[in-house]
């Protein structure tokens, strides 16, 4: 299989809820699988790290060695940490342009992401922006001779679906990677609150492709809204 995938969250842990089994299942079957995580989540998403008298830089490291744990799990090949902060994420020129650069550095042919609106956190609609801004640039040879083919974009099922007007359009069988995935989110135990969560939220994805006739029987699932539209050369598979 050709190609690249390439992975850009807010948080460190968003990665595994949202599409760890995207990547273990690509990475399985050849695909060259990035990760970009904009922010440690130190400040909002490592409650139970702040526990007695701890550092921000102790919380930083805990979370990064959580993410590298799993992020091997699944098999990533490159793992970049931009450190911006959380609780908000800032946002600048120079953020978008790092990201613009692993787009140009991996050629990926598909990115994850976080979708357009989270009303709940504002950090998963920034990094979406800063994304899509990160491929216009990336995509602009007057921005470099080494531009890219502009990739789909797949937002990845945020926390709160209906709160967020998700609309999945592409729902993907993970059954043959679960067990990686699972794996994955034991290596996140920061936020162990959420394993039980993505794991019935992962069952109940499953179910709804079992509806189609061909994917009868898969037990867990993952879903994505496609940004642009699919290039196809027939309608009948």
């Amino acid at each position: 299989m050709s190609g690249a995938m390439l992975v850009v969250t807010a948080h460190v842990g968003d990665f595994v809820w949202r599409c760890g089994g995207a990547m273990a299942l690509h990475a399985r079957r050849g695909v060259a699988v990035h990760l970009v995580c904009l922010s440690y989540g130190e400040n909002g998403e490592s409650n139970s790290a702040w526990q007695g008298d701890v550092s921000r830089d102790a919380v930083k490291a805990q979370r990064r060695a959580e993410a590298e744990a799993a992020a091997g799990i699944l098999g990533v090949q490159s793992l970049d940490f931009h450190d911006l902060g959380d609780y908000p994420l800032p946002e600048s020129a120079d953020s978008v342009r790092r990201i613009s650069e692993v787009l140009r550095r991996t050629r990926a042919s598909v990115v994850l992401t976080h979708p357009e609106h989270d009303p709940s956190n504002l950090d998963h609609c920034r990094t979406f922006e800063m994304t899509l801004r990160a491929r216009m640039q990336a995509m602009a040879p007057g921005h470099g001779s080494d531009f890219v083919v502009p990739p789909q974009i797949l937002c990845f099922e945020p926390h709160q679906t209906e709160l967020c007007g998700f609309k999945p359009n592409v729902l993907l069988d993970i059954t043959e990677v679960w067990e990686q995935k699972w794996q994955a989110m034991q290596a996140m135990p920061t936020q162990r609150n959420l394993w039980a969560y993505y794991e019935r939220v992962a069952q109940q994805r499953g179910a709804q492709a079992g509806r189609r006739g061909k994917h009868a029987g898969n037990r867990y699932g993952e879903a994505y809204q496609s940004i642009f539209p699919a290039v196809v050369s027939s309608l009948v598979e």
